[in-house]
């Protein structure tokens, strides 16, 4: 490792091409659109894609595809829908794409034992189907259907991370294939464990770098007795936020509460067919028996009605709720259709609750300084909100701007003791972050466990930070 990643040879390429070809037959794709799908396409960061991509179906296939690769120190990219937001599934020295859409099987579920094992291909609406008649559910949701496995890799989180908390509160136990070949296995399904380091967790966010996730174990949540949702306006960011962290600090057990501010409420009502008034809006979902539910929305009635906000209309009704959330869900695109030929840049922070107020005000008005068009929207249960730029890359002055908006807007957060990222990772594009949140020493530590486990630096290079 002490010389710095390149881009492999030419005639390695072809001997990885070659193998792989041996080894998988028609399972292996060299066509440019197939490579091309298989890099980054969801935000403003450029295209790299691999050079050979793998439809792997079993542990075994990762297995192989991993030990071709590391002998022609040929890197190895994990792929899972491609739906995350900082070119974690870019290739920027060439290598192989593992795409593990094919592993999509649910191995077990434990309803006693309230988990399940899945491999990582499965989509977390795919689980949610099959476990519904169990009376089951897996609560992460981050919107998209992402695979769980890039969900695990990414260490997401959404909309009901307020009650449920992240995939690393989710995530029992897991095995990945390491750079060797062989398979580690993290834990046992134990709900806890004292037992050595703990190994789950340092792979859950590691996004790829460490080997490729094939098996996971999840823990699941009972379906509520009783759900109600609702929405809520507000004069302003800044009540709607107050709303929020009185909601929390109350200790009402919210489940969802979500914020859009009005240019993305106005997003919203165009492309879901909705109707709500245009200026700062909560999504709120209680979860509970029915009198618990409606005793919950009834309390943030009255925090919302004291900071300005309301009238609270809220809903037990499943058909209601579902066109809710589906709008929520929607929110990206919703924003990419309010300019037609403009690309979206996606940027997400956290920061203690007790500041999300300060931190949100201070980032409208970057928005409006910068001359940027820029809805917000956020799971502000917990802190995190995003922002969604939309830019034409031909404007060479408007992408400076969008760039200096997306440094104030980091900087802000960790000046508050928050992150860079709440829930979408670092990938490629947050790579400068990074010492600034961790600090020298931590990064590397960090770059201490990468050369342990990956010594040639083939398991998704390029990403989380620069060896």
């Amino acid at each position: 490792m002490n010389e710095p990643l390149r881009r492999p040879l030419p005639d390695a390429v072809e001997r990885v091409k070659s193998a792989l070809a041996a080894r998988f037959g028609n399972k292996v794709s060299t066509a440019e659109a197939v490579r091309k799908q298989h890099a980054n396409t969801t935000t403003w960061l450029p295209n790299e894609a691999p050079d050979a991509v793998v439809y792997a179906a079993s542990t075994e296939d990762v297995q192989d595809t991993v030990r071709i690769c590391a002998e022609h120190k040929m890197p190895v990219i994990p792929f899972g829908t491609g739906t995350s937001l900082e070119g974690h599934v870019n290739a920027p020295f060439g290598g192989v794409s593992i795409d593990l859409m094919e592993m999509n099987r649910v191995l077990a579920v434990h309803a006693e034992d309230l988990d399940c094992v899945i491999e990582p291909g499965v989509t977390r609406k795919k689980l949610n189907e099959h476990l519904r008649d169990q009376g089951l559910f897996f609560p992460i949701d981050p919107g998209a259907d992402a695979s769980l496995g890039g969900m695990t890799a990414t260490r997401a989180s959404g909309t009901n991370a307020v009650r449920y908390g992240t995939m690393k509160d989710n995530v029992l136990s897991l095995k990945a294939v390491l750079v060797n070949g062989e398979v580690l296995t993290t834990a046992r399904r134990a709900k806890k464990s004292s037992a050595g380091y703990d190994l789950t967790r340092l792979f859950v966010g590691s996004e790829g770098t460490f080997g490729v996730i094939t098996e996971i174990t999840l823990r699941l949540a009972g379906i509520p007795e009783a759900i109600s949702a609702g929405i809520c306006p507000f004069p302003s960011v800044e009540a709607a936020c107050k709303a929020t962290i009185a909601t929390i600090q109350s200790g009402i057990p919210v489940a969802r509460i979500e914020l859009l501010d009005a240019l993305q409420v106005r997003a919203s009502n165009l492309y879901s067919k909705l109707s709500l008034k245009e200026t700062p809006t909560l999504f709120l979902e209680f979860h509970g028996s029915e009198a618990g539910v409606a005793e919950q929305a009834e309390r943030f009635g009255e925090i919302a009605a004291d900071l300005g906000g309301g009238p609270f209309e809220w809903t037990t009704k499943a058909e209601d709720r579902t066109k809710l959330w589906q709008a929520r869900h929607d929110a990206y695109w919703a924003v990419i259709n309010m300019r037609k030929g403009c690309q979206a840049f996606a940027t997400d922070v956290c920061v203690p609750i007790s500041k999300l107020a300060e931190c949100v005000t201070a980032t409208q008005a970057d928005i409006e300084k910068f001359k940027l068009v820029a809805p917000i929207v956020g799971h502000v249960g917990d802190g995190n909100f995003h922002v969604s730029v939309l830019l034409d890359m031909s404007d060479a002055d408007e992408v400076a701007r969008a760039r200096k908006f997306n440094e104030r807007l980091v900087e802000r957060s960790l000046s508050l003791d928050g992150t860079c990222t709440g829930e979408h990772g670092v990938g490629e594009g947050k790579i400068r972050y990074l010492e600034a949140e961790h600090g020298k020493t931590g990064l590397e530590v960090m770059r201490n466990l990468k050369r342990a486990l990956d010594p040639d630096n083939i398991m998704n290079p390029g990403k989380i930070f620069a060896l």
